[in-house]
């Protein structure tokens, strides 16, 4: 019984897991749109064989740093910052989503926005209700 208990929390976290996913490849091909009718506009800039910085003017040298920041084209300094300026646009990087996001999606100088913290709060506190609930079912005398 308890097996298969917790087969079907995790199979009803995976589905949830997915749903996200599904929804950030939603909101990242929306953003991508934006970014090359965006860059259309700019010059093309020589980054897309040596995967520099996205930021704009930033100079950093890639070829060093660590596959993180590499992969997801952003130096360290720039994955870090406060307000970073891309296309135009003033914006920061998310922890959570590996992306940037406008810094109105942003608790003031927190580094996830504000849609990945609800989620991973509501996780939080799924697991701490579902472990009350197996304590208190546990004491209870039949």
């Amino acid at each position: 019984m308890k097996g298969s208990k917790a087969e079907a929390k995790r199979s009803l976290r995976e589905m949830s897991e997915e749903e996200e996913e599904e929804e950030e490849e939603d909101t990242f091909e929306e953003e991508e749109a934006l970014v090359k009718k965006q860059k259309g506009k700019a010059t093309s800039s020589s980054s897309s064989s040596t995967g520099a910085c996205q930021v704009e003017r930033c100079t950093a040298d890639m070829s060093r740093a660590k596959q993180y920041h590499r992969r997801h084209k952003v130096c360290e300094f720039h994955a870090k910052a406060p307000v970073v300026r891309i296309y135009g646009l003033h914006q920061r990087f998310c922890q959570q989503c590996s992306r940037f996001h406008d810094l109105g999606e942003f608790d003031e100088s927190k580094r996830s926005c504000r849609r990945r913290l609800a989620g991973h709060n509501e996780r939080r506190r799924k697991s701490a209700t579902e472990g009350e609930r197996s304590q208190n079912h546990g004491s209870q005398d039949y």
